[in-house]
């Protein structure tokens, strides 16, 4: 079994955004402040379920990232989790465009490098789960087993 350690290891900028965001959304629900893109792009039932979502695959992701069972168990929840994570970090950079058209251009286009990131991500921990569901008949199941996913 891979070692939960050296699975983190090897993804930096996935678990930075996993740590960032349930702090993100946790700070979002206490605070109430938002940015003026979400306020008048999100009605407010989407936007409260936009902000506990963002805590909710935070952690489940980072879970599923050191999860101490199943090496499939563990890529399936983080699977899961950067599936979602690349979801709500697209809302928020549709919502910059939406209400600041060309002015919020800029910044989502830096904001779409999270849900990029993440949906490459996910193609790569389908994979790896594709491989371990077939045993050892794929190369790609090397580098997971020596602790490379």
């Amino acid at each position: 079994m891979v070692h939960p350690r050296s699975r983190a290891k090897n993804q930096p900028f996935e678990v930075a955004a996993l740590i960032t965001t349930p702090i993100c959304g946790f700070l979002l629900l206490v605070l109430d402040v938002r940015s003026t893109s979400v306020q008048l792009s999100m009605p407010e039932p989407v936007r409260l379920g936009w902000e506990v979502a963002l805590i909710v695959v935070g952690v489940g992701g980072l879970l599923g990232i050191v999860w101490p069972g199943r090496l499939s168990t563990g890529l399936g929840i983080e699977f899961a989790s950067v599936l979602v994570l690349g979801t709500l970090t697209g809302m928020y950079a549709v919502a910059l465009v939406a209400v600041l058209g060309r002015q919020g251009l800029v910044a989502a286009s830096l904001i779409s490098a999270v849900p990029l990131g993440a949906f490459w991500r996910a193609g790569l921990i389908a994979a790896d789960l594709r491989c371990l569901a077939y045993g050892h008949q794929c190369a790609t199941h090397r580098r997971i087993v020596g602790g490379v996913t």
